[in-house]
């Protein structure tokens, strides 16, 4: 046999055998211990809801690991009467753009009435919850205090309390880890849809475990069961379980979307700046027409910040700020998520672009209260007067550090992995 055709087969068959051993461990990965919540449920704990008529708060991303719908999968299961629908934010199906009312209507699949819990009602009413002996929440967070599901979720714990209805959570990955908590904690005089409670805004929790939080430490009092999760550690990155990424959000394609949002949307905070919706690159993107993409990128490089580089990059967003105008700024690019800070990350930005630009950057303007939608956003109005008096990134860190200390230990009671 000629040398080339014997090392032909030979590589072949080391090919093949790394395919099957591959197939083999992605088997083995699905077929694993891990279980999301749902999957608990349904195998274990279904006398939860068996023969009870169910409702269910849920979005694209109440799946199981082979992207079932839990929609379709309670609706078709015989021991389940699936009886109502409520939709967060972007709706059931995921289909509305951020801050989009979605109305009543009918589920064109299963012919169940979905209700909006976004917009003019945000907390189920006894008339939504008439046909309901339990309320179910099945929703993929980002682990960042201003993603309004959480909300969603605290507010449907308020209603099952005052309608006397027990609601499950079934609980779902961090995905950017359960280890990491980073931010200020929210003031009580900043509350809000996109800030609820006093919690920090990179919060490191589970849904199930603020479920926990919320239910005790500010007085729900509501009849919950949160339904575990099995397999999951802490220190997972959603890439690190078997599960696909759906988009929990229109504005949230990627888990590095996730990963650079609890700092990059108080961009959001700037009136004229845009953080980059409109593009395939959301939050990643960063940049407004006044702005030299050069110059910003080499003076955030300047800082040496961990795990995280910074590309001079142009972009021209088809809708939401700056739309359809061509936008120069920086690309995000993660390099270590380990060592990576997004909150601290995305306030050297903020700084830096108002210090650069100071006749051209403007946070959007504050309420009658004197409060913006800035503060809103970091959860105290003293970080955006600091920026403006040219205080340090530093300074203002060393201002919030001891509330955090303190949420830190009263997070810890409610850790559940």
């Amino acid at each position: 046999m000629k040398k080339w055709l014997a090392g032909f087969l030979v590589l072949a068959l080391v090919l093949s055998s790394f395919t099957a051993a591959g197939a083999k461990n992605d088997k083995a990965k699905k077929n694993g211990k891990f279980r999301l919540g749902v999957e608990v449920l349904l195998k274990d704990e279904i006398h939860l809801i068996k023969g009870k008529r169910v409702g269910l708060i849920t979005n694209p991303t109440g799946v199981d690991q082979e992207l079932n719908s839990i929609v379709d999968t309670l609706y078709n299961h015989p021991d389940v009467e699936l009886t109502a629908m409520y939709g967060p934010e972007h709706g059931v199906r995921g289909d509305a753009q951020a801050g989009q009312y979605v109305e009543k209507y009918i589920d064109e699949k299963t012919g169940l009435p979905v209700y909006s819990l976004y917009g003019a009602t945000k907390k189920p009413t006894p008339e939504m919850l008439s046909n309901v002996d339990v309320l179910l929440f099945d929703i993929q967070d980002v682990g960042t205090r201003f993603y309004t599901y959480i909300y969603t979720m605290a507010l449907a714990m308020e209603a099952a309390k005052e309608n006397n209805i027990p609601i499950l959570v079934l609980d779902r990955p961090n995905p950017i880890g359960g280890t990491k908590v980073e931010g200020p904690v929210l003031e009580d005089k900043y509350s809000s849809f996109i800030g609820e409670y006093p919690i920090p805004v990179r919060h490191g929790m589970t849904v199930g475990e603020l479920a926990k939080l919320f239910n005790e430490e500010f007085e729900i009092g509501a009849d919950l069961t949160v339904v575990e999760m099995e397999g999951w550690k802490r220190n997972m990155y959603y890439d690190e379980t078997p599960l696909h990424f759906v988009l929990p959000s229109p504005n949230m394609p990627t888990l590095e979307t996730a990963l650079v949002y609890p700092g990059a949307a108080l961009i959001e905070g700037a009136a004229n700046v845009s953080e980059g919706r409109g593009t395939t690159k959301p939050f990643e993107l960063i940049g407004a027409p006044f702005i030299n993409g050069s110059d910003l990128a080499a003076k955030l490089n300047s800082y040496d910040l961990p795990g995280v580089t910074f590309r001079a990059a142009s972009f021209t967003p088809t809708f939401s700020k700056n739309a359809n105008k061509l936008n120069h700024g920086v690309q995000i690019h993660i390099t270590n998520r380990n060592s990576f800070k997004p909150f601290e990350t995305g306030l050297y930005i903020v700084e830096t672009i108002h210090d650069m630009y100071p006749n051209d950057f403007q946070f959007r303007a504050p309420n009658s209260a004197g409060v913006s939608f800035f503060d809103q956003l970091v959860g105290n109005g003293s970080i955006r007067a600091g920026i403006q008096a040219g205080k340090s990134v530093e300074e203002m860190k060393a201002e919030w550090q001891p509330g955090l200390e303190e949420f830190m230990e009263v997070r810890e009671q409610y850790l559940l992995y």
